[in-house]
């Protein structure tokens, strides 16, 4: 007897992801986080972590993470705990060994069998704008000026 080819789209296909900035599982980071690039947390964060809205930035946070605070970021793979908000404008992959007690607003959602929420689930429309907070705004903003201005600099350099 021929066996049927499973038609099912596989739920959670692994992504490649990048990662600028990796904070280890014996590291502690108290305060916030701009994030520029995609980082993956494998520590203990007590703060929130931002990326500029548009960005496409990935925040990851492996089996031994936790994050105590907000995440708001393009894409959001978790499998660690976090204490907070999740805000994923395109996607939040929630995976085995997720532990999340607080709202998880996403474009689109991934559940893995064994991820963990005490809290709520919301979905948002793909065309709102990522809303950050004034502190990251400003430190976003000023990265940006300073971008510019060594841009500029590079231009006078040339000629």
């Amino acid at each position: 007897m021929a066996k049927k080819k499973s038609s099912a789209i596989r739920f959670l296909d692994p992504t490649v992801e990048s990662f600028e900035t990796i904070v280890g599982p014996r590291t502690v980071f108290r305060g916030n986080i701009a994030a520029f690039e995609s980082i993956r947390i494998d520590g203990k964060v007590i703060g929130n972590i931002e990326s500029p809205p548009g960005s496409n930035i990935t925040v990851a946070l492996g089996r031994t993470a936790m994050v105590e605070g907000d995440i708001n970021t393009y894409r959001a793979l978790i499998a660690g705990k976090v204490n907070g908000t999740i805000y994923a404008s395109e996607r939040a992959e929630l995976h085995d060994g997720a532990d999340i007690h607080g709202e998880v607003i996403y474009g689109q959602i991934g559940v893995e069998q064994g991820a963990k929420l005490t809290g709520t689930m919301s979905r948002i429309d793909p065309d709102e704008q990522q809303e950050v907070s004034a502190e990251a705004m400003e430190v976003f903003e000023a990265f940006a000026r300073e971008d510019e201005a060594n841009e500029e600099k590079k231009g006078s350099n040339r000629t």
